[in-house]
């Protein structure tokens, strides 16, 4: 494969990249891809992986994904909380896992 055709091919798997911007309590936007997302138990579960501007700073979060439940505010609004149960958390990381294994497959 030559030096273009890759990267006509590394633009395209870009273009199919879903995106999500997550605030924090101070405020700060942060931007993700999502990985995964599934329906576990009563839940709604998304696997999201941090994007970076920097290199740097790709290497320096290991390449770590993190895992969030769907939830709606007060108002009703759709928003991502953290899973404070370890149990759920480990049981959750599972399942993803093995679909990350298979889409590699």
């Amino acid at each position: 494969m030559s030096e273009k055709e890759k990267e006509i091919n590394e633009e395209e798997e870009m273009e199919d990249v879903d995106l999500i911007s997550l605030l924090d309590d101070d405020g700060n936007e942060y931007e993700f891809e999502v990985l995964d997302e599934i329906d576990h138990k009563d839940g709604h579960y998304y696997a999201l992986m941090p994007t970076f501007d920097m290199p740097d700073q790709d290497i320096e979060s290991g390449s770590t994904y993190m895992i969030f439940e769907a939830v709606e505010d007060e108002n009703g609004d759709p928003q991502l909380a953290e899973i404070d149960d370890e149990d759920l958390l480990d049981e959750l990381a599972e399942i993803f896992e093995s679909h990350f294994d298979e889409m590699e497959e």
